[in-house]
C-alpha cells in the first residue's frame, strides 16, 4: 500500500515529503504544463527529492517518438523513473518492448479487457481514473474491483494505482475495491489523516487534562 502525490509543483511534493509517508509522485501533462518549466528539469527536480517511484507519461505523436520519448525520460532518473503510457492497443505493443528495460504503467485504463493486454504487455501498474470512470460509467470503484480480479487472474505482478480521487472517503472505497495504491492531490492527501471526531476528542483530552478530570 503506498500514497503517492499527484503533482508536479515542487513545493507541493517538498510539503508531501515532510508528512514522511510518501511513496512517490505521480504526473500527466496537464500537470506538467501547470508546473511551468521543461517537463525534463521538473521530472529531474521530483525525482532529487522524492522518496519513491516518479511516474512520467509520455505524450509524443507516433510509436517511434513516444519510444524515443519514453527511453529520453527514463535516463533522467533510471532508479526511480516509471513511464506512464496511455491504454491503447498499438500503447500496448511499446509497452511490451520497453516493459523489458524500464518500468510501465498502463494509464487512464476504463476496462477489464484493457487490463489483461497490460498485464501481459508487462506492467508493472495499471491506473484507473476512479473519479471519472464513476462520472462516465457509473462506478468507479466497480472499474477498480474489475481490475484487480483479472490481475489476480493473470498471475502476474502487477498493482493497481488508482488516480482521479477527489475526496477521502472515495480514496477508502478504492482501497477496499483492490487499489494497491492511491494518487492523491495535496489537499486529499492532506485530508486523509483528520476526522471530526478526531479533533473533538483531542480538544476534550486537552480539558481533561487541564482540570485533572
Amino acid at each position: 500500500m503506498g500514497l503517492f502525490l499527484d503533482s508536479a509543483r515542487i513545493e507541493e511534493v517538498q510539503k508531501a515529503v515532510e508528512l514522511g509517508f510518501l511513496a512517490g509522485v505521480t504526473t500527466n501533462p496537464t500537470i506538467i504544463a501547470k508546473a511551468n518549466g521543461q517537463p525534463k528539469d521538473i521530472i529531474r527536480e521530483i525525482c532529487a527529492i522524492s522518496p519513491g517511484p516518479v511516474f512520467y507519461q509520455i505524450t509524443t505523436k507516433t510509436p517511434a517518438e513516444r519510444e524515443r520519448e519514453g527511453r529520453e525520460f527514463y535516463l533522467v532518473n533510471p532508479e526511480k523513473v516509471v513511464l506512464k503510457i496511455p491504454a491503447t492497443t498499438e500503447n500496448m505493443t511499446l509497452m511490451a518492448r520497453l516493459s523489458m528495460e524500464i518500468p510501465c504503467a498502463a494509464t487512464a485504463v476504463y476496462s477489464g479487457h484493457q487490463t489483461i493486454v497490460a498485464c501481459d504487455a508487462g506492467a508493472r501498474y495499471v491506473i484507473p481514473y476512479v473519479n471519472r470512470a464513476t462520472r462516465l460509467l457509473g462506478d468507479g470503484c466497480r472499474l477498480v474491483a474489475e481490475m484487480a480480479s483479472v490481475v489476480k487472474a493473470s498471475g502476474r505482478v502487477v498493482e493497481i494505482l488508482a488516480a482521479s480521487i477527489k475526496s477521502a472517503e472515495e480514496a477508502t472505497q478504492a482501497v477496499l475495491a483492490g487499489a494497491n495504491h492511491l494518487t492523491l492531490p495535496l489537499d486529499i492527501l492532506l485530508s486523509l489523516g483528520n476526522h471530526p471526531l478526531s479533533e473533538a476528542a483531542i480538544e476534550e483530552f486537552g480539558r481533561s487534562a487541564k482540570t485533572g478530570c
